[in-house]
């Protein structure tokens, strides 16, 4: 199509949502036979009637509302950068997709909801499971509006990214658990009876690559799928889990659980907002990431990680110098 055509594109995507030239006419603030004008350029154009009387109004063909459906997601688009509407959140309605998994929902659904009943109640939060795999697919895909998890794959150009926290690995156990009343030591906590939180159920992970550096290993007596299950377990059992401070932040406060520093040392794993550049104006998404923030935010002032069970080294390599890469917060 020739450069000066493009303007037909508004003419003909005004005329399909108003079903009349002249209710398009006077959306566009332009006179009928302008309109008429422009119907006439586009048939020679597109080598089609594209309108045909109906009544009092217009039916489009078939070659026009193929051609519609294809360009009116791009014109909606193009109108929401040229005339970005503000984003109310206490009286819009919207729906939020959200890709995490249940580490960062336990984090963040209880004050999304409180948010939302008390400042915006037409807003809907829904959760689509994420992994570090399946990021660059769900928001290049726009699945979802935003993701909550690890930082982006390098090779994201497109992809923006906003630091939230910081996650902290530590050893939990029940309070009068025979290794909790000690210093942690290595050989303690390879001769435990492990829990591993595993989305596809394998015993071996992260951990048990750092024990082998050293000469040992450990025996993962159940593996469970997600983080919730993690704090009723160890409360009723013997089972040791490393597992990221948040997941059993709660019951350690309640004192349901005891948290320890771990004999070998994990780098801290960035937690962190992820969306595609085409949301970077959006109003309602840029309302949403500071919202997701503000609650990671409160979370942590909440619920601090211990200095006693911090990691202190900013390098990532445990006591062997066996170096240590972290790319997914499962142990």
């Amino acid at each position: 199509m020739r450069k000066a055509d493009l303007n037909l594109l508004v003419v003909f995507d005004a005329i399909m949502r108003e079903g009349s030239m002249t209710q398009a006419a006077e959306q566009l603030a332009m006179t009928q036979p302008a309109v008429s004008n422009a119907v006439a350029r586009m048939r020679v154009v597109w080598n089609d009637p594209l309108f045909v009387k109906r009544g009092r109004g217009i039916l489009p063909t078939p070659r026009a509302q193929e051609m519609w459906d294809r360009i009116r997601l791009h014109m909606d688009d193009l109108r929401e950068m040229a005339n970005p509407e503000p984003f109310d959140a206490t009286s819009a309605r919207r729906s939020f997709r959200i890709g995490t998994n249940d580490l960062c929902a336990g984090m963040t659904w209880r004050a999304l909801r409180r948010l939302a009943e008390l400042h915006a109640p037409g807003i809907d939060f829904h959760s689509v499971p994420n992994s570090k795999a399946t990021v660059e697919e769900l928001l290049f895909n726009a699945e979802v509006d935003v993701v909550l998890g690890c930082a982006a794959p390098a090779a994201s150009a497109r992809l923006r990214e906003r630091a939230l926290s910081e996650s902290h690995y530590v050893c939990a156990m029940r309070p009068d658990h025979p290794l909790a009343s000690e210093s942690l030591s290595l050989d303690s906590f390879a001769a435990a009876e492990h829990l591993r939180v595993s989305p596809t159920g394998d015993a071996t992970g992260m951990i048990d690559e750092i024990l082998k550096t050293r000469g040992r290993s450990r025996r993962v007596a159940m593996t469970v799928n997600h983080y919730a299950q993690v704090a009723p377990l160890l409360r009723e059992t013997s089972l040791i889990s490393t597992v990221p401070f948040e997941a059993v932040a709660e019951s350690v406060q309640r004192d349901e659980l005891r948290a320890v520093r771990l004999p070998i040392t994990i780098p801290p794993i960035k937690l962190s907002l992820l969306w595609h550049e085409r949301s970077d104006r959006d109003a309602g998404q840029h309302w949403l990431r500071n919202q997701l923030a503000s609650v990671i935010a409160e979370s942590n002032r909440c619920h601090p990680v211990p200095d006693g069970i911090r990691a202190t080294r900013p390098d990532i390599k445990d006591e062997a110098d066996t170096t240590i890469k972290v790319s997914v917060p499962f142990a």
